[in-house]
């Protein structure tokens, strides 16, 4: 097992992001490695980070401003060379379709449901960690 998986989040709200580490807790699940974030509050962090290499999955705010979560990850989808899994935090249950639009791996509804999200999280990890080895 790897010794951490890296886990970006992207939201422009410090709470959000927050609420994001608090309910995927130091692993989302036992069979996965601790989880180390990189936090970006803006699209251009963003894009460096998943230049510099090393993220494992991507969890992206929807309603972040200027440039919302579901725009970032179709663009991110389209423009990053083994794009890492993306779950997509939506404001209502009835954008599951935009999500879909964005082509988000998985959407979870903000605010952050602890035991949705972390299994979520999972997920998506689990498909980029096996995909890896």
């Amino acid at each position: 097992m790897r010794a951490t998986a890296r886990v970006l989040v992207y939201s422009d709200d410090a709470n959000t992001r927050e609420q994001v580490r608090l309910a995927s807790g130091h692993r989302p699940a036992a069979d996965l490695p601790p989880v180390e974030f990189v936090e970006c509050a803006t699209l251009p962090g963003v894009l460096k980070a998943l230049e510099d290499g090393g993220i494992d999955a991507c969890v992206l705010d929807g309603e972040a401003v200027p440039a919302g979560g579901m725009g970032v990850c179709r663009q991110i989808k389209d423009e990053v060379f083994r794009c890492p899994p993306v779950l997509l935090l939506i404001g209502r249950p009835q954008d599951a379709w935009l999500a879909t639009w964005s082509r988000a791996d998985r959407a979870v509804t903000h605010p952050v449901d602890p035991v949705e999200f972390a299994g979520a999280l999972a997920d998506v990890l689990r498909t980029r960690l096996s995909v890896d080895h």
